[in-house]
């Protein structure tokens, strides 16, 4: 299983993941998910749990994905170009994303802990799942 569909099996929403995959695994069809980032991409909201507040920086997120096992590289898929499909270090991914209005996931363990921002800024997420 790749990353990104360990990322898509674990934390979208189950009725929308078989869709979501079909369209990340073709290049043409990318596009169209990468839209759904900051316009609809649906969760499952019994591994979300809603950033607030300050908890919702940069800098409280870097800490608490730490806290929970994130390592220092992550794997990005975004509506920003610039970080779409790229390993990056968390902190520069977290900069590149918080507050930046782009639908974004960093998944940190393959289908185990991600970060997800949408285009609004009070949808900001930690993504959580026991290992199987």
């Amino acid at each position: 299983m790749t990353h990104e569909e360990a990322l898509i099996r674990a934390f979208a929403a189950p009725e929308r993941a078989d869709r979501y995959l079909i369209l990340l695994a073709s290049p043409r069809r990318r596009a169209k998910f990468l839209s759904v980032l900051a316009h609809g991409f649906q969760p499952d909201m019994r591994f979300a749990r809603r950033l607030l507040g300050s908890d919702s920086h940069t800098s409280a997120i870097e800490r608490t994905l730490r806290e929970l096992g994130a390592p220092a590289i992550c794997h990005c898929v975004s509506d920003n170009p610039k970080l779409d499909g790229k390993d990056l270090p968390l902190a520069e991914a977290l900069a590149a994303t918080v507050g930046y209005g782009m639908g974004t996931l960093i998944s940190c363990l393959p289908g185990e802990l991600a970060y997800y921002e949408a285009e609004d800024p009070a949808e900001r997420y930690i993504l959580r799942r026991a290992a199987a």
